[in-house]
C-alpha cells in the first residue's frame, strides 16, 4: 500500500532533498505541474523536482495571473500536487497575499499542505506576470520585511524559502542584484532573478552572487531559452518550467476539440491521444486492483 494513494515520501524527507539537491552542482530542474497527474510523470521521467505555477493555478480558473487568487486555493492546489509525489514541490506564493503577517501566514499554511518550499517576490500588490510590462517592485526595505516575517514563521528549518525580484525589468541588473543581496541577508535561501534577457546577463547575476540561484526558462517571455546544462554551467543551482505543461496540454485540447467540431468524431485523434492503457499505467490501476483483491480475500480465521 506504500505509496499508492498518497507519496511514501514525507515531506520532511522532500525538503531535506530539495536542499541537498542547491548545493549538490547539479542543477535541479522543476517543470510546472498543472495537476496532481503531471506531478507523477514528471516524476516518473525523471526530473528532480515539480513546481507549481500561480499564473497556472489562475489560468486553470480561467482567471489572469493579476493577484486574484488566494492563499486557500493556491494551498489546495499544492497540497494536491505534493501529496501524489516523491518529488519536493516549490510552489508560487506571488507576494505572500497580503503584509508581512500574512506571508508569515501563507509559509505555515503551505508546510502543513506538504511543500518543500515557496518563492515570495517583491513586486506590490496586485502583482502582474513577471514577463509583462508595466510590473512596480515594492522598496527594498518592504520586501526585506515581508522574507524575515516569513522566515520566522518557518517550522521546519529545510523548507525553502526563495526570494524573488522582478526588479532586473524596472530598475536595471545592478539594483536586482543590490535587492538580491539584501534579501539573502534577510535569510532567503534561493534567488529568483525574473526577466533576465540573455546568457550574459544570467552570468553577470550569478558573479556577484553566492547564494543558490533559481532560473526561469517560461516560453513566450523576455528570457532567452537557455538550456539545462547551460544554466549548470554558469553556476545555477535550480531551473523552472512553469507553464510548459499546461501550453503543451491546452494546445493538443484545442486542436483536438476544433476538429470535433468540424468532422463531428474524434476518430481522426485516436494517435494524439494518450491510450487508456497508459493513463492506468501512470495511475498504478493494477496496484489499487491488488489491493482491493487482498481486503476481499481477507479471513479473520476459525477462533475470530
Amino acid at each position: 500500500m506504500s505509496g499508492l494513494l498518497a507519496a511514501a515520501t514525507s515531506a520532511t524527507d522532500k525538503r531535506a532533498a530539495f536542499r541537498a539537491g542547491l548545493t549538490s552542482r547539479e542543477i535541479q530542474r522543476f517543470p510546472g505541474a498543472f495537476n496532481p497527474l503531471v506531478a507523477k510523470l514528471i516524476q516518473e521521467i525523471g526530473f528532480e523536482g515539480v513546481y507549481v505555477s500561480g499564473a497556472v493555478v489562475s489560468a486553470e480558473l480561467a482567471l489572469p495571473d493579476i493577484g486574484l487568487t488566494t492563499l486557500t486555493e493556491v494551498a489546495g492546489r499544492g497540497q494536491q500536487v505534493a501529496r501524489v509525489t516523491d518529488l519536493p514541490v516549490l510552489i508560487d506564493a506571488d507576494t505572500g497575499f497580503g503584509e508581512p503577517m500574512s506571508a508569515a501566514r501563507t509559509v505555515t499554511m503551505l508546510e502543513d499542505a506538504g511543500l518543500a518550499g515557496c518563492h515570495l517576490e517583491d513586486q506590490v500588490n496586485p502583482k502582474r506576470c513577471g514577463h509583462l510590462d508595466g510590473k512596480a517592485v515594492v522598496p527594498t526595505g518592504e520586501m526585506v520585511r515581508r522574507l524575515r516575517a516569513a522566515v520566522s514563521a518557518r517550522r521546519d528549518s529545510n523548507f525553502v524559502i526563495c526570494a524573488r525580484t522582478d526588479a532586473a525589468g524596472i530598475e536595471g541588473i545592478d539594483a536586482a542584484i543590490e535587492r538580491a543581496k539584501a534579501y539573502a541577508d534577510a535569510g532567503a535561501d534561493l534567488i529568483f532573478t525574473e526577466a533576465l534577457y540573455e546568457e550574459k546577463d544570467f552570468a553577470k547575476f550569478r558573479s556577484a552572487l553566492s547564494i543558490p540561484l533559481l532560473a526561469n526558462m517560461t516560453e513566450f517571455g523576455k528570457s532567452e531559452l537557455l538550456t539545462a546544462k547551460t544554466l549548470e554551467s554558469l553556476g545555477y543551482n535550480a531551473v523552472i518550467y512553469p507553464v510548459s505543461t499546461l501550453r503543451l496540454a491546452m494546445w493538443a485540447a484545442e486542436a483536438g476539440l476544433r476538429e470535433i467540431f468540424a468532422e463531428g468524431t474524434q476518430s481522426g485523434l485516436l494517435d494524439r491521444m494518450q491510450p487508456r492503457s497508459r493513463l492506468y499505467e501512470l495511475l498504478e490501476y493494477e496496484r489499487y486492483n491488488e489491493f482491493d483483491s487482498d481486503i476481499f480475500t481477507f479471513s479473520l480465521g476459525r477462533n475470530q
